[in-house]
């Protein structure tokens, strides 16, 4: 299959999205995920899709290969690391990079119990405030840091539901009845639910904007008097008209790259 002219990074919805809009407009591409999880969100795209993380060298070797002309960032906001890799790529080989990442709702957002913070390490600092139980729902691949950080509290784990994700919980020292193994995004209602259910003393998430039900998770949280910690996103490599932060943006930018490909 015919790599096409454009390569987009992500194993989200959003990346999905955007690929359907290629599709919709007749432009070939490859969807580069990193995980198996990522290949079954794609579902079943008309493009071509490779699995597999790629360091700054196989990509760049992937673009010259593969004459692409375009990238578009649109792996998860908090993949610091995709985003250098293919921002570097992008640099050494003269190839227009966009940044696609869903606008940020954290700032939106004040409250006494709502804490913001740059990263892991303060976030264990204002948990150590609270209560025991800690509801984690900052995803799989820092579970290890947060089990060094805070190792008097009972961490809880919401996770995707697929083998390689519990059994890396299982290995951290993860209980039955800590790992809560759950596709989202969720309702307000379906969230406090959960935070009932598991008890949580505090809270600790990701501004992981609309798409990632934000909104839903936080505001049942701080409305049952329970302490949100929010890890607050990097900043994007990516600035200016080619940071892009909805579907309709992406949009006009595809009908621009279009109009002067030639």
């Amino acid at each position: 299959m015919n790599s096409g002219e454009v390569l987009i990074f992500g194993g989200t919805s959003d990346a999905r999205q955007l690929c359907q809009q290629m599709e919709a407009a007749g432009v070939s591409y490859t969807l580069s995920v990193a995980t198996p999880a990522g290949l079954e969100m794609a579902g079943a795209l008309t493009g071509k899709v490779r699995c597999g993380r790629m360091e700054q060298g196989e990509i760049e070797a992937w673009l010259r290969a593969c004459g692409t002309r375009w990238v578009i960032d649109a792996s998860h906001p908090y993949a610091e690391a995709v985003s250098r890799n293919v921002f570097h790529a992008c640099q050494r080989t003269g190839v227009l990079l966009s940044r696609y990442q869903r606008a940020d709702q954290a700032a939106s957002l004040t409250h006494p119990l709502l804490f913001s913070v740059p990263d892991i390490e303060q976030a264990c600092g204002v948990a150590r405030r609270f209560g025991p139980r800690v509801l984690l729902t900052t995803g799989s691949k820092s579970l290890a840091q947060w089990r060094a950080g805070l190792p008097d509290k009972t961490l809880l784990a919401r996770v995707l539901p697929v083998a390689d994700v519990i059994a890396q919980c299982r290995a951290l020292g993860f209980g039955v009845d800590e790992i809560f193994a759950l596709c989202g995004p969720f309702s307000a209602a379906f969230n406090a639910a959960l935070y009932r259910q598991c008890a949580a003393d505090v809270v600790i998430t990701k501004s992981s904007g609309a798409e990632g039900g934000f909104m839903e998770k936080v505001e049942p949280c701080l409305d049952a008097g329970i302490p949100c910690i929010v890890i607050t996103r990097p900043s994007p490599l990516v600035t200016g008209d080619e940071l892009l932060e909805s579907q309709a943006a992406f949009a006009r930018r595809l009908a621009k790259w279009q109009q002067f490909k030639e």
